[in-house]
């Protein structure tokens, strides 16, 4: 089974709906993933994160804020992929079978819900296409940039 982490700063946001829209990419296309989340600090999942993941289908009550020494088997990961710049500058050192990306993403904390939409929009583009890419045995996307806009079933 491929696993797959996922980090921001506070993991109370963008890591948190990148973690739940990976894994239901992976669910819809029957690739068995391990996806979690995690964070350099443990905060809470933000309220406003929690609203537009529901509007598309996707809760994150369930979901709470852990750092990385809170998710099974920390170090065994066969992608890291950091989606704040502070989570890559901190991330640690990981053995080199684990692939590290760097997807940067805006904070949409403290902006409106439009904002928030935004960034779960680009994060849905963004993990769709790295969830393709594995499903189809194809390098994923090194940047944001490399990321084909991939249609959402």
């Amino acid at each position: 089974m491929t696993r797959v982490l996922i980090l921001c700063t506070h993991n109370s946001a963008r890591s948190q709906m990148a973690e739940a829209l990976t894994r239901a990419a992976a669910q819809r296309r029957g690739l068995d993933l391990d996806v979690h989340s995690a964070g350099t600090e443990a905060t809470r999942v933000k309220d406003d994160a929690k609203t537009v993941m529901a509007e598309i289908g996707l809760s994150l009550d369930n979901h709470t804020s852990k750092t990385l020494w809170d998710v099974p088997d920390p170090q065994n990961f066969d992608y890291v992929i950091t989606v704040c710049d502070s989570a890559a500058e901190a991330c640690p050192a990981y053995p080199g079978r684990t692939h590290r990306l760097h997807y940067p993403f805006t904070d949409p904390s403290g902006g409106s819900l439009d904002r928030w939409r935004m960034v779960r929009d680009q994060l849905r583009e963004q993990f769709e296409a790295f969830v393709q890419a594995l499903g189809e045995g194809r390098p994923v996307p090194e940047t944001y940039e490399d990321s084909p806009a991939v249609p959402v079933a």
